[in-house]
């Protein structure tokens, strides 16, 4: 499959020794399956709530590389299936499952725009057979243009990578770039839809001479985040970037949700749903715990300075 993977974690219920019942969750999503953990999810929240890997829980992860084909293919063979419930990761995934069932449960483990995507009817009130996390992304990354204005106030030429597939591009691109204009920003906007197009996207960024690039969460981002971090760190190319890991990997600075909010949601939707809850009654989650984190090692490399007021606003400084 290349790029892509499966990873497959069914186990035949006699080989558990078990006698209670056993639920099999799918879940979705586009990049590699985690080479460092057995999940992206923390497991602890669902042993709080008495769910128990192996026991009386499985999962069966799916993971479709760049290819929206195999993502599709992969949301139908989780319904043929018959999991209990489908967990999505990312609006993209959202909606290949969505198109996959209009019965099973869906719970969004990430989503950027529930509604304007067409997968809820609101938030409050979802409807259908789709419930779970919404990360406010367009509020999000209007929020870390305000922060690199106050980061670098001169740079005014910003790229930013783009991924023509996600569909929160179209949904929300024309409030983006209102955002950029109101901070005296022009952006430029830099297609990258397989890894394969990082290279030509940092050519472009140079020759429009960006002067500091933005990076925003999205699946493919976050699974080449060691590519793209450090090919911005070659170009000396100041970055924002929208994953903690981003950071970690070379970005300057990120404004995101904080890690484990979002485990403990998903948590929280799949309890609700397997004790007989219906998606269409638990109401769209909304992130409330934000983390502003700094890259010293970063900006020191770049020799650029951070100011003070946002360095004491820093919930993390990467030395």
């Amino acid at each position: 499959m290349g790029a892509a993977a499966a990873n497959l974690v069914a186990v035949p219920l006699r080989a558990m020794g078990q006698t209670q019942e056993v639920h099999r969750i799918g879940f979705l999503s586009f990049g590699a399956a985690p080479t460092s953990r057995a999940h992206e999810w923390d497991s602890a929240p669902f042993r709080e709530l008495g769910w128990i890997e192996g026991k009386n829980i499985v999962f069966e992860t799916r993971y479709a590389g760049d290819s929206v084909e195999l993502l599709q293919r992969f949301a139908a063979e989780l319904v043929r299936l018959k999991v209990d419930i489908i967990v999505t990761s990312g609006t993209d995934a959202a909606l290949a499952a969505k198109e996959a069932t209009t019965s099973l449960p869906i719970v969004l483990y990430a989503a950027g725009d529930p509604v304007g995507a067409g997968l809820v009817a609101s938030l409050s009130r979802p409807g259908g057979n789709i419930t779970g996390y919404s990360v406010l992304t367009t509020e999000l990354r209007a929020k870390r243009l305000e922060l690199l204005h106050e980061l670098l106030p001169a740079a005014q030429r910003i790229g930013e990578l783009v991924n023509p597939r996600n569909p929160l591009w179209k949904i929300g691109h024309k409030k983006y770039e209102e955002a950029y204009r109101s901070l005296g920003m022009q952006p430029i906007f830099v297609d990258v839809a397989v890894a394969g197009d990082v290279g030509h996207a940092f050519v472009e960024l140079a020759e429009q001479r960006a002067q500091a690039l933005v990076v925003p969460e999205d699946n493919l981002f976050d699974a080449n985040s060691a590519l793209i971090m450090g090919t911005a760190l070659r170009r000396a190319l100041p970055t924002v970037v929208g994953d903690t890991r981003m950071v970690r990997d070379g970005g300057l600075v990120t404004y995101a949700i904080a890690p484990g909010e979002g485990d403990h949601r998903l948590a929280y939707f799949i309890d609700k749903i397997l004790r007989g809850a219906k998606p269409a009654d638990l109401p769209i989650a909304q992130a409330t715990k934000f983390r502003l984190i700094i890259n010293l090692k970063t900006a020191k490399a770049l020799g650029t300075k951070i100011p003070q007021s946002i360095l004491v606003r820093a919930d993390e400084v990467i030395q």
